[in-house]
C-alpha cells in the first residue's frame, strides 16, 4: 500500500509582493506623454484650418490614435516581444526594428530642436512672418548683442542644458521631471485664465469657423496644418517617469521604444491600457481644443506658430504683463527640464545602434562626452538655422510621427504574422494606412512647392 499523498493539489500561494499600476495612474502617465510642445502650435493650426475643421481633425486623429494603440497592444501580447521595436522585428525582421529606431531617433531629435526654438522665442522673441515680437530679455533690458537668439541659446546650452545632459543616470533627473510637469500644468492654467478674462472683457478676436481660401489661401495648404495635430497626439514612444524604476536598461528601453508598452505592462492585465488610453486621449483632445481656441480668440490672425511669442503684447496692466512673463518663462523652464530626458533616450539608443558591441555608454567617458556634445551642438545649430517650430512640426508630422502613430501599427495589423487580426481590423488598418500616406504625400508636396516658389 502506497503512503498517503500529503502534497496539496494546488500549492499554497504566497501573497505576491509585485505592485500593479492603476487605471488612474495609467491615465496620468499617458496624458503627460501626450501633452508636449505640440500644444504651442495648436492655435496656429486653428488659424489655418478654422475652428470647425480643426475640431474635426483633432477628433479623427484622437480616435485613430486609440485604435493604433489597440493594434499595438494586441500584436504585442500575441508575440514574445514587449517593445515597439520588438513587435516590428517580429513582423518585418531586423529591417522593421531598425526602421522604428531610426524614425524614433529622428522624431526625438526634432523634439529637442523644437524645445530649443521655443526657449529662444521666449528669451529673444521672433520676427517670423513679418511681425516683430520681443522676448523677455529684450523687454527687461532692451536690445543688445548679448540677448540675441544665438548668444542666449549658446548661454542656455552651456550653463543650463549641458550640466543636465551630462547626467549618466536618468534616475538623477527624476526631480526635474516632476517639476517640469507641474510647470506645464501651471502654463495651461494661467494661459486659460488670461483667455477667459479677455473673453469676459470683450477683448478677444473674431475667429473664423472655416478656412479662408479667398485671399491667396490654397486648399492644399490645409494639409500642412494636419501634421501639426498628428505630432501633438504621437505618444506611442514618449518616456515614462524615471522615478518609477531603478533599472537603467529598463528605463532606456521605456524612454525610447514606447510609452504604451511599459505603462501597459505595469497593469495586471496589459489590455486595460486601451480603455485608460481612450480616457487620456479624450482629456488631451479637450485640452488641445481649448488651448487652440483660446489662443486663436486672444490673437486672431496675428497668432504665431509658437503661441508663446504672442504673449509679449501689452495687456494694459502691470499684473497682466507679469502674468504674460510668467506664462512664457514657466513653460521655457519646463522645456529645459524635459530636454535632458529626451536627450538621454536619444543618446543611449544612438549609441546602441552605432556601437552595439561596445561596453555600456555610461562606462565609456570619451564616447559618452563625444555623443553628448555632438547631439547638443547639432541641436543648437538646427535651432539657429530654422528658428520656426511650424516647419519642424510639419516635417515630423508628415514623416516620422505619422509613421510611428499610424503607418507602422497599420502595417503590423495587415502583415498579421500571429494570425490574430480580424477582417474589420484589417479594413480599419488599410483605411488608416491610406489616409496617413496620402495626407503625408500631399503635405510634403505642398511644402516643397511653397519652398521652391519662394
Amino acid at each position: 500500500m502506497s503512503p498517503p499523498i500529503k502534497t496539496p493539489l494546488l500549492p499554497k500561494q504566497e501573497p505576491s509582493s509585485e505592485k500593479h499600476g492603476t487605471t488612474s495612474g495609467v491615465v496620468f502617465n499617458v496624458s503627460t506623454s501626450i501633452i508636449g510642445a505640440g500644444i504651442m502650435s495648436m492655435p496656429a493650426a486653428f488659424k489655418v484650418l478654422g475652428v470647425i475643421p480643426a475640431l474635426l481633425i483633432i477628433t479623427v486623429v484622437a480616435w485613430l490614435s486609440t485604435v493604433s494603440v489597440g493594434f499595438l497592444m494586441k500584436s504585442t501580447l500575441s508575440g514574445e516581444s514587449t517593445t515597439y521595436a520588438g513587435v516590428m522585428k517580429e513582423s518585418f525582421g531586423k529591417l522593421g526594428s531598425v526602421a522604428v529606431q531610426v524614425v524614433i531617433m529622428v522624431s526625438t531629435f526634432g523634439g529637442i530642436v523644437v524645445f530649443s526654438i521655443i526657449i529662444g522665442d521666449v528669451l529673444c522673441g521672433s520676427d517670423n512672418g513679418g511681425s516683430v515680437h520681443l522676448g523677455v530679455l529684450q523687454e527687461w533690458f532692451g536690445s543688445h548683442w548679448w540677448n540675441t537668439r544665438i548668444f542666449a541659446l549658446l548661454f542656455t546650452n552651456i550653463f543650463i542644458l549641458l550640466p543636465l545632459v551630462l547626467c549618466r543616470r536618468v534616475e538623477r533627473l527624476a526631480f526635474s521631471s516632476a517639476v517640469s510637469f507641474l510647470l506645464a500644468v501651471f502654463f495651461v492654467v494661467i494661459s486659460s485664465v488670461l483667455a477667459i478674462s479677455a473673453l469676459m472683457k470683450g477683448q478677444t478676436k473674431s475667429p473664423r469657423l472655416f478656412p479662408d481660401l479667398t485671399n491667396g489661401g490654397s486648399f492644399w495648404n490645409l494639409f500642412t496644418a494636419s501634421p501639426v495635430i498628428v505630432t501633438a497626439f504621437t505618444f506611442h514612444f514618449n518616456g515614462e517617469n524615471p522615478s518609477h524604476t531603478h533599472n537603467i536598461q529598463k528605463i532606456t528601453r521605456h524612454l525610447f521604444f514606447g510609452a504604451v508598452h511599459p505603462i501597459g505592462f505595469e497593469l495586471k492585465d496589459p489590455l486595460h491600457v486601451i480603455p485608460a488610453t481612450k480616457i487620456s486621449v479624450i482629456l488631451c483632445a479637450a485640452i488641445y481644443f481649448a488651448t487652440g481656441l483660446f489662443g486663436y480668440l486672444l490673437f486672431g490672425d496675428a497668432t504665431m506658430s509658437d503661441i508663446l511669442v504672442n504673449f509679449d503684447e501689452s495687456s494694459g496692466s502691470s499684473i497682466g504683463s507679469l502674468l504674460n512673463d510668467i506664462v512664457r518663462l514657466s513653460y521655457a523652464l519646463h522645456l529645459m527640464l524635459v530636454f535632458p530626458l529626451m536627450n538621454f533616450s536619444l543618446r543611449a539608443n544612438l549609441d546602441e545602434l552605432m556601437f552595439p558591441t561596445r561596453k555600456p555608454l555610461a562606462e565609456d567617458t570619451n564616447r559618452f562626452i563625444g555623443l553628448t556634445l555632438a547631439l547638443l551642438i547639432c541641436c543648437f545649430l538646427s535651432a539657429i538655422a530654422v528658428p520656426n517650430i511650424w516647419y519642424f512640426f510639419q516635417f515630423m508630422g508628415s514623416t516620422t510621427t505619422v509613421s510611428i502613430a499610424f503607418i507602422f501599427p497599420a502595417a503590423i495589423v495587415l502583415k498579421n504574422v500571429h494570425g490574430v487580426s480580424t477582417s474589420s481590423e484589417k479594413m480599419v488598418a488599410a483605411i488608416m494606412l491610406v489616409l496617413a500616406v496620402a495626407t503625408s504625400i500631399i503635405a510634403i508636396s505642398t511644402n516643397l512647392y511653397s519652398l521652391t516658389s519662394n
